[in-house]
């Protein structure tokens, strides 16, 4: 079993906000593969899936994004899962909007959700997905920008990003990681070839 956690704030006032592309992809994926999700007795829902013999969960938190840790401890205890085998999607300002980027481990890098991931799984070694939202906010106003909601070009450049990532999350739950950043390199690639012919 592989899961696949969404990082994003509870309610609909929240949904559109750049702080929860995590939580607008797995939405994404979910239709894509024609799943529901439903209401656990936790913190969070979850939609269930196979993809070729591998089980999978896709997670959407119920909880703010400074509490996201217990949600993932929860998610990984009822499902037995280990850390190698959960994938934490959130967004970036340091990258452009749509931009993508993985890594197997490492800090929370100032995001409040990975900090609290950090801490209530007492370790820094799972794999996580960071989508760029763009940074064009002027100096003390991060907290208003990451709540703001996307701009209709900015949707439909982050549509092309999560058909990449459709394409990621596939590798990560058939194979895991490294089949994941296989598959990355090889999208990625593809792309600076098609952008030099254009």
């Amino acid at each position: 079993m592989r899961a696949i956690v969404g990082i994003g704030n509870p309610g609909s006032k929240y949904i559109n906000n750049r702080h929860n592309v995590g939580i607008q992809f797995l939405d994404y994926f979910n239709k894509q593969k024609l799943l529901t999700f439903k209401h656990s007795k936790f913190d969070y829902y979850y939609s269930e899936g196979e993809l070729l013999g591998m089980p999978f969960v896709l997670i959407k938190p119920d909880t703010y994004v400074n509490l996201s840790g217990v949600t993932t401890l929860n998610c990984m205890l009822n499902y037995n899962i280990d850390v190698q085998d959960l994938l934490i999607i959130i967004d970036d300002i340091n990258f452009d909007i749509g931009a993508i980027r993985i890594r197997k481990s490492g800090g929370d890098g100032g995001h409040n959700g990975l900090k609290s991931i950090i801490y209530h799984l007492a370790s820094n070694k799972f794999p996580r997905l960071r989508i760029g939202i763009g940074n064009d906010f002027k100096n003390g106003l991060l907290p208003d920008y990451v709540l703001s909601d996307f701009k209709e070009d900015e949707i439909s450049e982050l549509n092309k990003s999560f058909d990449i990532i459709s394409q990621l999350i596939e590798s990560f739950i058939v194979d895991g990681y490294n089949k994941m950043l296989s598959t990355y390199s090889r999208l990625i690639n593809e792309k600076n070839v098609n952008n030099n012919r254009a």
